[in-house]
């Protein structure tokens, strides 16, 4: 049953701020739709809410600071509104569960990312002005579950694992999240199946920590082309788009499925982190400098117009200036269409915080700031070529600014890569219209068109 607040009958509001990556989001939708379906009023203006829950991100230091001042932020809301209460959730409240009601008194309520489900007793333990904490063991909490979606109609997010077992020495992700686990085939044909009942999504983006690892703890072996070939056959989704992959988990089979399905876009989110060998050794990742080059030639070999996005992290520990020039050269080499760079973040509880050199943030700062340098002038060249194209763009909205339609083709992921802007009629498209744009100019990372 409910709680109610002081008004007679009205139901607590709910307020979310949702930080990091879509695989968050997913959770904060998971969340969302069990508050709804015990009764919350879920309202999208912080001010009118009775109780705030911030699902965070805690992978790195700018993430973390990102939270924090979140947290710090509504927290004046209870001291100057009529705020009743603060929910903590995701990575930082699963990271630093011990820190955080000492060092944030503001904060009323702790859930890890194994107590997600948890979210309804946590409300109504805070309305009743109880502190509240809960850390079910992430590595058997239910995956999937009815959300309430919170991207726009036309696209969405499909997470088909949890956790991660990569194990590269800089990253917090296996102890926050715990073991890699894939979900079901089954549950996720099940939701896209139910995602595609609207009629309205044109876009589907499979998310995971590492999704070219999909099944093989259930099914013992690399599913993923399995799964995105049935995705193709038993949806009606006209675009599949795969995030997050790892470039020593890419088979033949996956590249084959890749280039034969027109559903599936020809794009492939696969970050390499580094190209020197002695650094991709530290990191601890899978594969060295030439499984990476032979991954990178093959999949352009097989699929010709493939869209390929990696980043990497300058300034890991040891880093030479040979190191870093290497990595230069690659992405110098391959021309990336899409290529972002993170300076080294050091993290506790990792083993990369405790190897000797670290470096300078200064120098860490310099070596982003020329890699990025480099990367616009490649990104120009790339756009620069693309003018006589003709694509086919997804329509997600009307820009007041630039006074014309933005848009995506299948060579840009939501939110993180560049844009497609065309000039027409207000009013003349809505959102998740599909559009045919000849490309005509070059602005910055963005692309410039016309209506055909």
């Amino acid at each position: 049953m409910v709680i109610l607040n002081n008004k007679v009958n009205e139901p607590l509001k709910v307020g979310f701020v949702s930080l990091g990556c879509p695989k968050n989001q997913l959770d904060t939708e998971v969340m969302l739709k069990e508050l709804y379906d015990e009764g919350y009023e879920i309202v999208s203006e912080e001010t009118e809410a009775d109780i705030i829950i911030i699902n965070t991100c805690a992978f790195i230091e700018s993430a973390k600071k990102e939270a924090i001042d979140n947290i710090l932020d509504i927290a004046w809301l209870k001291q100057h509104h009529t705020l009743k209460g603060i929910v903590v959730t995701g990575c930082l409240a699963e990271r630093y569960r011990d820190e955080i009601f000492k060092e944030l008194p503001e904060v009323d309520a702790l859930l890890g990312v194994g107590s997600i489900h948890s979210v309804c007793k946590a409300v109504s333990e805070v309305a009743k002005g109880r502190k509240f904490s809960e850390y079910n063991d992430k590595n058997t909490v239910a995956l999937g579950g009815e959300r309430i979606i919170t991207t726009p109609e036309y696209t969405a997010y499909l997470k088909i694992s949890e956790g991660c077992d990569n194990k590269c020495s800089y990253c917090a992700i296996p102890s926050i999240r715990g073991k890699f686990r894939s979900r079901p085939m089954e549950d996720i044909l099940a939701e896209a199946k139910e995602l595609c009942e609207s009629g309205e999504l044109k876009e589907l983006c499979i998310v995971a920590q590492d999704t070219t690892r999909y099944g093989v703890d259930l099914y013992g072996k690399y599913a993923l082309a399995e799964l995105l070939q049935k995705l193709c056959d038993e949806t009606t989704v006209p675009w599949i788009r795969i995030l997050y992959c790892y470039p020593d988990k890419i088979t033949d089979e996956l590249i084959e499925v890749i280039k034969k399905n027109d559903k599936i876009v020809k794009y492939m989110d696969l970050p390499i982190q580094h190209f020197s060998d002695p650094v991709l050794k530290r990191m601890n990742r899978h594969g060295d400098s030439a499984l990476i080059r032979e991954v990178f030639e093959k999949i352009r070999r097989e699929i010709p117009d493939i869209v390929i996005r990696t980043t990497a992290i300058v300034g890991f520990p040891g880093e030479t200036d040979e190191d870093f020039t290497k990595l230069c050269e690659f992405v110098k080499e391959m021309k990336l269409e899409h290529f972002g760079a993170f300076t080294y973040s050091r993290e506790e509880d990792t083993p990369a915080y405790d190897l000797e050199d670290q470096i300078d943030e200064q120098l860490k700062q310099d070596r982003y700031d020329i890699i990025m340098k480099m990367q616009l002038e490649i990104n120009a060249a790339v756009n620069e070529k693309r003018k006589g194209q003709e694509l086919k763009v997804l329509v997600e909205g009307y820009d007041e600014v630039a006074e014309a339609y933005a848009a995506r083709s299948y060579a840009d992921a939501p939110d993180i890569d560049s844009k497609v802007y065309f000039v027409a009629k207000r009013g003349q498209y809505t959102p998740g219209d599909f559009v045919r744009v000849k490309i005509t100019d070059v602005c910055d990372y963005d692309l410039v068109g016309e209506v055909l």
